[in-house]
């Protein structure tokens, strides 16, 4: 198994992000193929991991799948890298559960055999910073916490002090150090940041981390604590497979963008053809589909465009009115509404397709894990079946007319109905991880194949 290594924090804010996009463009920029991943179900962090690494990010979660899957997830990920960087989340023990590692860091670096490098905020401490690293070493001996990077430094002195302490009482290395200052604050992150990644706007903010994490951090240590990952073994994982190809069309620009790129790998292994189109570009529904994905992202940044592509909105109405089988997800649950209204106001026809408004807000809506049970028979679920996924959005869907949920959903301190279910279509605010249940891509393949056969019947 290649090298791979834990950006793991001591808490949210402690620079795990910054430390962690610096030392991707720095072992880049040593001619290393370099493979981002993000613990959790954030979109944003691993927008900027494939920004850098030119290599698409992947998320690995310990809640919403399985562990032998998780792992799968990662192998598939990093088989062609030279390293692996697996960014944290939160502070490195925080999880599911305040009483166990579940769904945190340090799991997802126990179950990947993966050493930690650990960072820690030494603002205003000396000493102290040892007594910090000696409880996150204690706490879970099985983490392997292979060396130390300390942050926002007063000065390089500083970090030279904290450096001994830390070393003397720890038994493990400071491999680097950030001072304060030394780089731009990262941007607010938010869903709208994305498209700037992806224009370039912010490789020039790239470029500096990864030229200070270069001077500042010891890249041969990294490497040797990584390379000390043991050989990674799994069991296949077994998946149910349909009986028949279908083609499925998915909408894939700047404004439809977010997909666990195993959804899309694990309907191809399930038989599926992707016919990828750009509602945004103008691009109508590609012939020959046998079935519709359009998966979450911000519309929102481009309600005006979307709204004036009255040829894309025809072929997919046009399809869906014959029975195209359709799953949507968030951004593409707002797509398929009658209107969209922005935050300055203005409203945008939508497809019409689900007898809803959305309305965007200027504050967070909902976020947050969801256990999902389907009510009835839906495009990629059976009535009863449960997957599991995430929230993340800003708008708010206002019903219009006759309604049926399609899920219950089961969040932290909450069960609710959601989502919107009407013959074919099938669509709701969960990114559901189609790797949370094998029978998903099955379903959705099979509902494909069936909806082609009935139309070569009618030809």
């Amino acid at each position: 198994m290649k090298p791979r290594i834990v950006i793991a924090g001591t808490g949210s804010g402690a620079g795990k992000t910054t430390i962690s996009i610096g030392l991707m463009a720095a072992l880049k920029k040593l001619g290393l193929c370099v493979q981002g991943f993000k613990c959790g179900p954030d979109y944003i962090d691993p927008s900027y991991h494939t920004a850098v690494t030119n290599r698409p990010s992947r998320n690995l979660d310990s809640w919403m799948l399985e562990k032998e899957m998780m792992k799968s997830v990662f192998q598939q990920g990093s088989k062609d890298a030279d390293i692996s960087v697996i960014e944290g989340v939160m502070g490195m023990y925080d999880g599911k559960s305040p009483e166990s590692d579940m769904g945190s860091t340090a799991e997802i670096s126990k179950l990947l055999q993966a050493p930690v490098i650990l960072v820690v905020n030494i603002g205003a401490m000396a000493r102290s910073a040892a007594a910090i690293v000696k409880g996150f070493q204690l706490l879970s001996p099985e983490v392997n916490i292979g060396g130390v990077i300390v942050n926002q430094a007063g000065s390089e002195g500083h970090a030279r002090l904290c450096q001994k302490a830390i070393e003397k009482e720890c038994g493990i290395p400071v491999v680097g150090y950030l001072k304060k200052g030394d780089v731009p604050a990262i941007p607010e992150r938010h869903l709208g940041l994305i498209p700037a990644i992806e224009r370039g706007e912010l490789d020039h903010f790239f470029e500096q981390l990864g030229k200070i994490v270069e001077t500042q951090v010891d890249l041969n240590k990294i490497q040797e604590i990584a390379g000390l990952a043991p050989e990674l073994s799994t069991c296949p994982i077994q998946q149910e497979k349909a009986d028949k190809k279908a083609n499925i069309a998915v909408a894939y620009d700047a404004a439809f963008n977010f997909y666990y790129p195993e959804n899309l790998e694990l309907l191809e292994a399930n038989g599926a053809d992707l016919l990828y189109f750009s509602p945004l570009a103008g691009e109508p529904l590609p012939e020959n589909s046998h079935a519709l994905y359009i998966g979450g992202g911000f519309p929102e940044e481009f309600a005006k465009q979307l709204a004036s592509r009255e040829g894309v909105k025809e072929s997919i109405r046009n399809a869906g009115n014959e029975g195209l089988p359709i799953y949507a997800e968030c951004g593409g649950y707002m797509y398929l509404s009658e209107e969209l209204i922005t935050t300055d106001g203005n409203k945008h026809p939508m497809l019409g397709m689900i007898p809803a408004i959305v309305e965007m807000k200027n504050k967070l809506a909902s976020l947050g894990y969801r256990e999902v049970t389907a009510l009835k028979n839906t495009t990629i679920l059976k009535a009863g079946d449960t997957a599991k996924g995430h929230e993340f959005h800003y708008s708010v869907s206002t019903p219009q007319g006759k309604w049926e949920d399609a899920y219950r959903i089961k969040a932290l301190r909450k069960s609710a109905q959601e989502g919107f279910i009407q013959n074919n279509i099938t669509a709701g605010y969960t990114h559901i991880h189609f790797g949370s249940n094998p029978s998903i891509t099955k379903r959705f393949v099979e509902c494909a194949a069936e909806w082609k056969e009935a139309q070569e019947e009618v030809k």
